[in-house]
Parts: structure tokens; sequence; C-alpha cells
């Protein structure tokens, strides 16, 4: 006759088998720990790799949801002519599906003298829709193809300014 002490003993090991495949199968999917870069999940998502500055040291991504955070050593503002000034902080969150960044922290546009939220960006053909609540600015999707450097933008090492073909968030998008 076997003690209650030596089947509890033998129930142990089994019990933490079965807790263990339990925990790593409810484990969201996290897609940072291969080998894509946060720039090449962007265009997965059909997002250009601009909308991102250089400089990220890590990101996560949940692809059942699509709730992701992207990290950097520090804030990263810089300024895209002398009208577009833009602010990343060390960690931006939100949701990220075909063609749209939803629920969007981290992220800001100066408008006039104050600081507002980018909350929302979505791909629509060509052009990209930012809003900041009720305001929005389409900007035209080719201005991102590279991602501009914290501090400087695209204007490092001398580089040519380019002009956008838009105003910075003066009017309500009007959604179809």
């Amino acid at each position: 006759m076997r003690s209650a002490a030596s089947a509890t003993t033998h129930r142990l090991p089994l019990a933490a088998i079965l807790i263990s495949l339990i925990l790593i199968h409810s484990t969201p999917a996290i897609s940072s720990i291969d080998s894509r870069t946060a720039y090449e999940v962007l265009e997965d998502y059909n997002f250009p790799v601009g909308l991102l500055p250089q400089g990220i040291t890590g990101y996560d991504l949940n692809i059942t949801t699509g709730q992701f955070s992207v990290y950097f050593n520090d804030t990263c503002s810089f300024s895209l002519e002398s009208s577009y000034h833009l602010k990343y902080k060390p960690t931006i969150k939100g949701y990220i599906s075909n063609g749209n960044l939803s629920s969007m922290e981290g992220v800001y546009a100066r408008l006039f003298f104050v600081w507002k939220k980018i909350v929302e960006i979505v791909r629509s053909g060509d052009d990209l829709v930012f809003s900041v609540g009720v305001l929005s600015s389409v900007f035209p999707i080719d201005y991102f193809e590279k991602s501009p450097q914290c501090g400087c933008g695209f204007q490092c090492g001398g580089g040519q300014v380019r002009k956008l073909r838009t105003n910075p968030f003066v009017f309500p998008y009007e959604w179809s």
C-alpha cells in the first residue's frame, strides 16, 4: 500500500508538466522574437517604413489582436520642414491591422504651440490620413519611403529637405 505522501510526490511532476503546457499554449503570439524588424512588420500591414524613425531598440506584437509596442532609448523628436514637428515617446503603443494604426499612444504632432496626440493613421490608396482627434490631414504615401532620424528628420548631413504637399491638420477629414 502506497502512502499519501508518495502519491502526492508522483503527481507533482505531472502537474508541473501540465501547467507548463497550458502556459505555453495560452501565451499570446509575440513576434519580436523572430528576426523581422519593426519596419518590415509595418510593410506587412501595408504601411511604409518611414512612419517610424530610425533608432528602434525593439518591439512587441501580438499577431492575434494586433496590439503592439515599439521601443526607443529616449524620446525622439524632429522637424520636417519648419512647420511639421513630431515627437515619439520612448514607448509607443497601439493596434495595427491592414492599413490601419489605431488607439495610438506616444506619437505627437505639434500644432501651433500645442502637442497633440496622433491617435490614428489610415492608409487610403496612395495617401496616409493622420488623425489628432477631430482634425485630420492627408499626406502622400511616397513621403514616408525612408525613416527620418531623431533630432534632424531628413535634414541630417546636409540632405535636401523634401517639400510636403499639404498643410498640417487644418481640416476635418471626410470618411467615405
